[in-house]
């Protein structure tokens, strides 16, 4: 895939990870530029296969659909756009490696490209920034379900 990627160590485990990337429905609270989503088809064990999200990032709302691929599940998740309203393509990849002390090496891989072509410079830089925010967000999110989970079982 030609693609941008990075990776950044989540305290938290491989499933944690996994778990949360699979959860699109909870994205709008969490997912800084993911505005609406909607789960148009699931898997035989209910994950999601085909999504439609609505963003909003650099004052720009943008729709598109994607399909999911959980062949290498739980250790990668792949994706590819099945339509868009700005972007002919938006594939990418999560890949979740245990790291040291239960934590997860998270890489994202992203490769887009919008209907109106850009320097590759400024989509570089986007597809960073993107990847950057996907990854710090779903750091704070599995870090603060995982406090979540440990006061409601210190209250139950």
């Amino acid at each position: 895939m030609d693609a941008t990627s990075d990776s950044k160590e989540i305290a938290a485990s491989v499933d944690a990870c996994f778990q949360a990337v699979i959860d699109v429905e909870s994205y709008p609270r969490w997912a800084s530029d993911v505005r609406d989503v909607q789960v148009i088809e699931r898997d035989e064990v209910g994950r999601p296969l085909e999504v439609a999200f609505r963003t909003g990032a650099f004052g720009r709302s943008a729709s598109y659909s994607l399909r999911y691929d959980y062949s290498d599940a739980p250790h990668s998740i792949r994706w590819s756009q099945v339509a868009g309203d700005i972007t002919s393509r938006m594939d990418g990849r999560y890949i979740f490696a245990e790291g040291a002390n239960g934590a997860t090496e998270v890489t994202y891989e992203l490769a887009a490209e919008l209907v109106v072509p850009l320097p590759s410079f400024v989509k570089r830089r986007a597809e960073v920034k993107i990847i950057r925010t996907a990854l710090d967000d779903l750091a704070e999110r599995v870090s603060s379900h995982a406090t979540d989970k440990m006061a409601d079982g210190a209250h139950g």
